[in-house]
């Protein structure tokens, strides 16, 4: 379904006014917290929060782990929005509206996007509880955010793809690691649509043409940033082995939940300093 170009500026305009109502600045950066990576937001100064069901034309997330909740405010001294979940493909969404968040932000005039998310290990040197920089991903699902008439002053029908994920963004994000002794592995995304879990044949697949963890998020929403010019970083928890890595093992949404929740206070220090930056 194609979006025209008044849903996005009346999305952004509500937001807009609702900060100047409550002396709020308007956000540079905005964050999207994955599945069971919430709590950040608690954490804003001076901030407020809109329900997704209050601002016009958002998509509203169907999953328990998505709050679907905005928070405007400054994080780590920088004026952040905080968007508490998201909607994913699997949900019955289109791409586009998996999308419309990102370009929502542009318009709103974010200039920074960052993207977390759950994920699985493919790389067999991951573990659950890891972090991962992506430093690239991989989609051969053909859908795509990008596809169709997307409105021209969200970003040109053909737009180069090499340099997704900003690399002073992935080097801010190193440094901040280190400084503070978490460990951050690297990697490559691999998107998935779901809601499935990948088969055992399938992890071998994307080990194969160069995965090293999978999830079924985040690159359609870093494709429309890469196409409306916002800089993007992409952050995975590592909540648990792909399909066929520990046999006998049984995967679950629970699982993923708890590994998250188990990881959220590394993530949340390495998130609060890479933000502090911006």
């Amino acid at each position: 379904m194609e979006i025209p170009l008044s849903a996005y500026e009346e999305s952004a305009a509500f937001i807009r006014e609702q900060c100047r109502a409550r002396a709020v600045e308007l956000p540079r950066a905005a964050l999207v917290l994955g599945s069971g990576l919430g709590g950040l937001e608690e954490e804003a100064e001076g901030a407020f929060r809109l329900p997704y069901d209050e601002i016009p034309h958002f998509p509203r997330p169907s999953l328990k782990n998505h709050a679907g909740v905005l928070t405007c405010g400054r994080l780590s001294g920088c004026p952040t929005a905080i968007l508490s979940g998201r909607v994913h493909y699997y949900e019955g969404c289109g791409m586009t509206a998996v999308a419309y968040m990102t370009r929502v932000m542009k318009r709103l005039g974010v200039r920074t996007l960052v993207l977390t998310n759950a994920a699985g290990a493919v790389n067999e040197g991951f573990r659950p509880g890891d972090l991962m920089l992506i430093t690239d991903h991989i989609k051969l699902f053909s859908d795509g955010p990008s596809r169709g008439n997307v409105p021209p002053e969200l970003g040109e029908r053909f737009f180069d793809m090499s340099r997704v994920y900003t690399p002073s963004l992935c080097e801010t994000a190193r440094r901040c690691a280190a400084e503070r002794d978490i460990p951050l592995r690297e990697g490559v995304y691999f998107f998935m649509p779901g809601p499935q879990y990948e088969t055992p044949a399938e992890i071998r697949a994307i080990r194969l043409l160069g995965g090293d963890a999978v999830g079924m998020s985040t690159v359609p929403e870093a494709i429309a940033a890469s196409q409306c010019g916002l800089e993007v970083l992409g952050i995975s928890c590592i909540t648990n082995m792909g399909a066929g890595m520990m046999p006998g093992a049984v995967l679950n949404d629970e699982e993923v939940g708890r590994t998250a929740r188990s990881s959220a206070g590394a993530f949340r220090r390495l998130l609060r300093a890479v933000v502090s930056t911006l």
